[in-house]
């Protein structure tokens, strides 16, 4: 599968460079470019790319609003934004998340992490560079925003192996991670990670991350529990 990336930046010298690379690399193509916010949003609905490599500081529309647009239209469901700024402290991680961002990249990232961070967002997974520490997402994360009243009603549904692998996953592990501690296999960490994006209507693992924090399943004090016994 072809992955389809839109460029949204207000320099042209990284647009271009983004492009060759994407364009140089089998699994990838650029399908359009935008050099502000508002243009992202109108090129995200009529190109439909899998991901949009969006910039924070853009002129007319900044990318945060950009990707709150697109994340919460409901016809660009399957579009991923992954925020990638010289811009890389704890607010502007925090913002992005809220904003719906599937994930955030630092632009002094190698070109290899780049492509995998892509990847990783493409295919629904959370996507966070090694500086946006979990320590700052969740101090804002768990700060001030209430947990919507339908979403305190969906997880009531969550299964307790659900709402185990939701909190573990908004602490930072994988599925890999999430099996071991769980003392199951990594395919079915990731199948009741999937159930439970299902049930709380999450766009990615990312947005799942944010719910977790707002409901209160986590808590910056929180630390994996290390006494999980096999389901």
């Amino acid at each position: 599968m072809t992955i389809r990336v839109l460029l949204a930046d207000d320099q042209a010298l990284l647009r271009g460079t983004f492009r060759m690379l994407f364009d140089a690399t089998d699994d990838m193509e650029t399908v359009a470019e935008a050099s502000n916010g508002r243009e992202a949003v109108e090129l995200a609905g009529s190109q439909r790319p899998d991901v949009v490599l969006m910039d924070i500081r853009m002129p007319e529309m900044d990318g945060l609003e950009a990707t709150r647009l697109i994340t919460e239209s409901e016809d660009l469901a399957s579009v991923k934004v992954l925020i990638l700024t010289t811009f890389e402290d704890d607010e502007h991680v925090a913002d992005a998340l809220r904003a719906g961002a599937s994930g955030f990249l630092g632009k002094g990232a190698r070109p290899e992490e780049l492509l995998d961070a892509v990847r990783t967002v493409a295919d629904g997974e959370a996507l966070l560079s090694p500086s946006a520490t979990r320590a700052l997402i969740t101090r804002f994360l768990a700060q001030p925003d209430p947990c919507p009243a339908a979403v305190h009603e969906r997880l009531e549904s969550l299964t307790p192996r659900e709402r185990d692998v939701t909190s573990l996953a908004a602490l930072g592990l994988s599925n890999d991670d999430i099996a071991e501690r769980l003392f199951v296999s990594p395919l079915t960490a990731k199948t009741h990670i999937n159930r439970a994006m299902t049930k709380l209507a999450a766009r990615d693992r990312a947005q799942l991350v944010v719910i977790a924090y707002q409901c209160g399943l986590v808590s910056p004090a929180t630390e994996p529990d290390q006494s999980q016994q096999p389901a």
